[in-house]
């Protein structure tokens, strides 16, 4: 099967925020985007393409929407972008009496009493899921980084799973689960990994490796498009990017540009290694397994395996080296200042230990975590 691999300026970025909305008195979720995106539709005629905004969109759930950038060449780019648009999506909001919040999850509502958008290939999914699908209460934070060849795409998701740990430590929100802490710093990552063709991806030698997995997976019916390949890092061969998935849904552009930064400057890094001859890393699936687990479980607390050797090491020390190693990278790719607010999140606090911070001083009530992931968001 052969899948052409679009053409892209290399280290280009695109970023897509996932956000939920919720009744502002309650907290709860509310299944509102239709009417949400009808709102910005009426404010916004001029720039809709049959009916539907070019950077605000509904999701699997109603009460979803998500914001997606253009093609963007700096961190400060795609996250002005995001935040022109998250205002839009504020002004449609408020007549509807709803807040938005981004995590990994929402600490409370019921994940199967939450109503799908009514369009065939999401009822398809719950169809054949079932139970898993109907738990799909879950937000994330997506980077798109540009690649300039096709044989650059399978060992530059190598390098990234290699950081696997670092990006889910570093983005973990979603401690609490219908009411209850799971004892997880990233309940999403789990969950998530349960549909059909999602969780880790599987490593290829090259582009005619996975060309030759995506055929199989046509062929014995398990997808219908490539879309449905929902690894957690994965090429999109439309567009010409490597996906970066990992991370769950946070609240502020800082932590956003933070996490692009970071993705931007060590997929600029890959390309450079393949540019000049060299080759990346890889370890054994065992261990991308194991960092995936603990970095879900203990997240800014987890040590993690660094090599095939089986080093180990604390994945916010092992974070704070990266980033002296990324310095000269980000300087040249306008980044510095977004890249140094990785140490921002680690000084500050991942979401989940902020959510767990809070729901502590008012004696375990979520709807106070539900209103502080709320005030963070509106300080974009």
């Amino acid at each position: 099967m052969k899948i052409d691999f679009a053409k892209s300026e290399q280290s280009t970025l695109g970023l897509e925020w996932e956000i939920a909305l919720v009744d502002s008195e309650s907290g709860d979720l509310t299944p509102a985007a239709n009417s949400l995106l009808a709102n910005v539709a009426q404010a916004h005629p001029e720039v809709m393409n049959d009916g539907e905004h070019p950077h605000i969109k509904g999701e699997m759930l109603l009460n979803t929407v998500e914001l997606v950038t253009g093609i963007c060449h700096t961190v400060a780019e795609g996250t002005e972008d995001l935040r022109r648009n998250l205002n839009i999506v504020r002004e449609a909001a408020r007549p509807l009496g709803l807040d938005l919040l981004s995590a990994g999850t929402h600490p409370f509502s019921n994940p199967r009493t939450q109503e799908v958008t009514d369009k065939e290939r999401y009822a398809k999914l719950v169809d054949r899921t079932q139970w898993w699908g109907s738990q799909m209460l879950i937000y994330g934070v997506h980077v798109h980084v540009g690649l300039d060849h096709v044989s650059k795409a399978m060992p530059v998701l190598d390098g990234l799973v290699n950081y696997f740990p670092h990006f889910q430590a570093l983005s973990a929100s979603s401690p609490f689960w219908n009411g209850e802490d799971t004892g997880y710093a990233s309940q999403r990552a789990l969950m998530f990994q349960q549909l059909p063709t999602a969780g880790l991806p599987f490593q290829f030698p090259n582009w005619a490796a996975y060309e030759s997995y995506v055929q199989d997976m046509f062929t014995t019916g398990v997808i219908d498009a490539t879309n449905e390949i929902r690894w957690d890092i994965r090429p999109v061969a439309g567009l010409g990017t490597i996906e970066m998935r990992i991370c769950d849904g946070m609240s502020t552009l800082e932590e956003i540009g933070a996490i692009a930064a970071l993705t931007q400057c060590l997929v600029e890094d890959f390309s450079n290694t393949l540019d000049d001859g060299g080759t990346i890393p890889t370890m054994p699936p065992w261990h991308i397994q194991e960092n995936k687990w603990r970095a879900a479980r203990y997240g800014m607390d987890a040590i993690i395996i660094l090599d095939a050797a089986g080093k180990e090491q604390l994945v916010t020390e092992h974070t704070v080296e990266l980033l002296n190693k990324l310095e000269p990278i980000a300087a040249r790719l306008g980044c510095a200042d977004e890249l140094a607010n990785v140490e921002t999140i680690i000084a500050n606090g991942a979401s989940y230990q902020r959510q767990r911070a809070v729901a502590a001083t008012a004696d375990g009530d979520l709807r106070a975590v539900v209103r502080n992931l709320v005030a963070e968001m509106s300080t974009n």
